[in-house]
């Protein structure tokens, strides 16, 4: 079982024609639950500042307007994957087995990335010997 936990949210765009990663936020999770806890949330906060309420108090009046129904839906997506149990479930599978987990959602203009990856497989994998090839 992997114990500790290491969460990346990132946000890619592109800019003068170069793919560029914007960080929103790192997380070293003491156990799974909490890195789960964590993607959870991040993925949850991205969803409000996309879609958010247009109730909200700190909006004036008509500040949101609705947008095309071809604009993929990636707060939806957020929102429904934080849901699924199912999802959680694969998701806490595949860290405790020390995979890598990416969750990935796009729309028009950027990619939002919910990465997690076991701590003691990032070490395990240091501790490979290199591949060294002589150069002639």
């Amino acid at each position: 079982m992997h114990d500790e936990f290491l969460c990346h949210v990132t946000a890619y765009g592109t800019c003068d024609g170069r793919r560029i990663g914007v960080p929103l936020g790192t997380y070293r999770a003491p156990t799974l639950a909490l890195a789960l806890w964590w993607l959870r949330d991040r993925a949850s906060w991205i969803a409000e500042r996309l879609d958010p309420s247009p109730e909200a108090e700190h909006f004036p009046p008509s500040a949101l307007v609705p947008v095309a129904e071809t604009v993929p839906d990636v707060p939806g997506l957020l929102r429904s994957w934080c849901a699924d149990p199912g999802q959680q479930e694969l998701v806490a599978d595949e860290l405790a087995t020390g995979r890598m987990v990416r969750i990935a959602t796009r729309d028009e203009t950027t990619e939002y990335e919910l990465l997690a990856e076991s701590v003691d497989a990032l070490r395990m994998q240091r501790t490979v010997p290199a591949l060294v090839v002589p150069v002639a």
